[in-house]
């Protein structure tokens, strides 16, 4: 395997291709100082006598190019960035983007103005079908029967637009009850345990009682409801004064 060539910075060619130029020493003492082969230092003197004029002169059109791409390439970058912000920032509601879009742009199209939105094209020319003869007649007769009967619910609805001739099934009722903002009125679940509270384990589960006096519990709610009979008698007896 052959010798690694060295390779020389630009600023080091230059310092030595300056003393070549000045001529104070001779090209064998200049290779000994910067261990440089003759020939190599000739080449570097070369180079700096032909190209020196160009210290003084101004770009070249190449490096103004180069220069100009560069610029260009950094715009791109920061557009490209300061748009993928702003499609964040966008609401994501289809309604509030097609109202964005500006059909009579003349600058940017359609197609352009929907992909910087993000919004699709089929989105945007989508219009959607007015509300049909059946469905505004169904929509009536389960809100007449949810007045007189609230606590209906979808399938309760049902059976009623079955009975009233109307063959519909239960996921029609419920959009359409959705879309009406109908919902059954009935007692819901109100004891919610608060946060942080222990829950007891049921200690009797899987348990056989087989003998006397195995388990031995007690229930409290009679009494909370002699308390609650005596605290309401003394407060009648408080009001109303006892007879002479």
């Amino acid at each position: 395997m052959g010798k690694k060539r060295k390779r020389r910075e630009s600023g080091y060619k230059a310092k030595v291709a300056l003393e070549a130029v000045r001529e104070r020493k001779t090209v064998s003492e200049l290779s000994s100082q910067f261990s440089v082969h003759s020939s190599q230092i000739q080449a570097w003197k070369r180079t700096l006598q032909e190209r020196a004029h160009e210290i003084f002169e101004g770009p070249t059109p190449a490096k103004r190019e180069a220069a100009r791409e560069a610029e260009l390439y950094e715009q791109i970058g920061r557009l490209k960035m300061e748009l993928e912000w702003v499609k964040k920032k966008l609401p994501s509601s289809t309604e509030t983007r097609r109202a964005l879009v500006e059909a009579e742009h003349g600058g940017l199209s359609i197609r352009r103005q929907c992909e910087v939105l993000g919004l699709p094209r089929s989105s945007f020319y989508y219009a959607a079908l007015p509300e049909s003869e059946e469905d505004l007649c169904l929509k009536r007769l389960i809100d007449e029967e949810y007045m007189r009967h609230p606590f209906f619910g979808s399938r309760s609805m049902v059976d009623y637009l079955e009975r009233a001739g109307y063959g519909v099934n239960r996921k029609r009722v419920q959009r359409l009850m959705r879309e009406m903002g109908i919902v059954a009125i009935y007692p819901k679940k109100t004891t919610v345990p608060a946060v942080g509270h222990k829950i007891y384990p049921y200690l009797l589960r899987g348990v056989k009682i087989e003998r006397v006096n195995q388990v031995w519990s007690t229930d409290r709610r009679l009494d909370r409801l002699r308390f609650t009979l005596r605290t309401l008698s003394d407060s009648v007896a408080a009001v109303v004064p006892a007879a002479p």
